[in-house]
């Protein structure tokens, strides 16, 4: 009875405004500073909530798929619906494949942060509740931009599904490693984009997601996280589901969708 009670209410939390308005640009009109792949341009979709529900509070989307592509509906799309809905605005980032070089989709990242601070007042947004958040590789490039941006392009909060965190090897998911620094060992690399090492006072604050049974990313990648958060008084909020494996997003098979969707809106009206 209660999950049902549970996905009546997100049911109609997720009505479909009509007013609401979906954009697409790209990142970069004039060029990016670092050139990567020139067939491979970075975009942005804008979900503008419905004039009557904007809350001010907005969140840069980073979708994952292992620095190789990305799984932008479920982990991308979809999310940003959710979050429209409840008059956030949304922002879906198509980031740019790294190839060994980490300063691509971080340069991207950082840059959707800065684009939705100078449009603050158009969008009706505020310029300190900017957030971010990623799912898998788009939770690493999400948590590198929360623990090192900084000024206008750092984030106010971050949001994390089953995100790979560590670079180091036997802890790192390793195609993600492999796409973003390059084959072969990268020690100082490694530990500068491993996020649980690079967490500090001005770090902000937190909501993680993951399955116990990930077999894809190891969980400790975002226990490990959360503990260096907690270690440094950063507000954090670590959910573990005992089932799922990896990659669920917004999907409403995985089993626990309903109760992490409930926890992930007051953990977003708690501030």
């Amino acid at each position: 009875m209660k999950k049902i009670v549970l996905f009546l209410l997100f049911m109609a939390m997720v009505a479909v405004v009509s007013a609401q308005s979906v954009k697409v640009m790209n990142l970069w009109p004039k060029g990016a500073p670092h050139r990567g792949n020139p067939n491979d341009t970075a975009k942005v979709w804008i979900y503008l909530p419905a004039e009557k529900k904007v809350t001010g509070r907005s969140i840069v989307i980073c979708p994952g798929g292992g620095y190789t592509n990305l799984a932008i509906d479920h982990e991308g799309h979809e999310w940003a619906k959710f979050f429209q809905n409840m008059g956030i605005t949304a922002f879906v980032l198509k980031y740019r494949m790294p190839n060994g070089k980490p300063e691509i989709p971080i340069e991207d990242a950082e840059e959707a942060i800065r684009m939705v601070r100078r449009n603050a007042m158009t969008w009706h947004l505020r310029s300190n509740e900017v957030g971010i958040m990623g799912s898998s590789a788009g939770g690493h490039l999400a948590s590198v931009v929360a623990t090192q941006a900084q000024s206008s392009a750092k984030p106010n909060f971050q949001i994390l599904f089953y995100p790979v965190i560590s670079m180091v090897l036997g802890y790192t998911h390793q195609g993600s490693h492999d796409n973003f620094l390059g084959k072969g060992n990268h020690k100082r690399q490694e530990k500068n984009y491993s996020s649980d090492q690079q967490v500090n006072r001005n770090t902000p604050r937190a909501w993680i997601a993951l399955s116990d049974d990930d077999t894809v990313v190891q969980p400790s990648n975002g226990v490990n996280y959360y503990m260096e958060l907690y270690k440094h008084d950063i507000p954090a909020s670590l959910h573990v589901y005992p089932d799922g494996g990896h990659g669920w997003g917004s999907r409403l098979g995985f089993k626990y969708h309903i109760e992490m969707i409930m926890e992930l809106k007051s953990w977003l009206d708690s501030f």
